[in-house]
């Protein structure tokens, strides 16, 4: 009976050295270095600035090099450049708002409401756009859309609202409202005058000036011109 008390007791000293041993070898694990962020990985070693010292598809070219050339590294690309546009506008806005130079409570309100007019056209223009856009250049749709933004802002810091049009854009905006009109003229009648109004509700949600209804229609074309066709105008950046 002793010893069968003796062996029980042992046994009991024996697990708990054993469970002791474990949770102390658990809690000398070294951590692992978190992981690069994917913003910071999709940069390919560059900042930001170096980054927007290039085209979009300059960009994407270079990236698409050297992770491989598939849709989802394109994606990936655009992405990133997106990030980096983005970052670059709220800089803006927030050193405007620190000078007090920038636009007013109600210029800002309005201009949301030119941004949800934007967002409405771009959603009919996609749905009618032929052949639809793939999966790549809606995500290029989705970057350029951002320009707007970029140059509300713009505007403000250049004290530049309302300038006309150097005599190259007044020729540019004329052939931009042309072949804009050609392409609404390919859509079926009730599809074509449904998208034609949807951009006018654009045109007339903002007191824009002309350059910025010349980058909305060549915007415009860019989503419904045909990818085969030769381009009407080079990326807006």
């Amino acid at each position: 009976m002793r010893r069968h008390t003796q062996f029980s007791f042992l046994g009991v000293v024996v697990i708990e050295i054993v469970f002791a041993a474990s949770g102390l070898g658990q809690t000398k694990l070294p951590q692992k270095p978190p992981a690069a962020t994917s913003a910071t990985a999709d940069r390919l070693g560059m900042t930001c600035a170096q980054i927007l010292e290039i085209t979009s598809t300059d960009w994407t070219s270079k990236f698409t090099q050297q992770k491989g050339s598939t849709p989802e590294n394109s994606l990936r690309a655009i992405s990133a450049y997106g990030k980096c546009y983005d970052a670059r506008t709220d800089s803006l806005a927030a050193a405007l708002a620190k000078k007090g130079t920038g636009p007013t409570k109600k210029a800002r309100a309005d201009f949301t409401q030119f941004e949800a007019a934007i967002k409405a056209f771009t959603t009919k223009a996609v749905a009618n756009a032929q052949p639809p856009p793939d999966a790549v250049r809606g995500a290029y749709v989705n970057l350029y859309e951002k320009q707007f933004r970029r140059e509300f802002y713009s505007e403000y810091e250049q004290k530049s609202l309302n300038r006309p049009l150097t005599p190259d854009e007044s020729d540019e905006y004329r052939k931009a409202k042309n072949r804009f009109g050609e392409l609404i003229g390919l859509l079926p009648q009730d599809k074509g005058h449904e998208l034609h109004e949807s951009f006018g509700d654009v045109l007339g949600s903002l007191e824009l000036g002309l350059p910025m209804n010349l980058a909305l229609y060549r915007y415009a074309i860019f989503i419904l011109e045909p990818p085969s066709e030769k381009p009407f105008g080079p990326p807006p950046f």
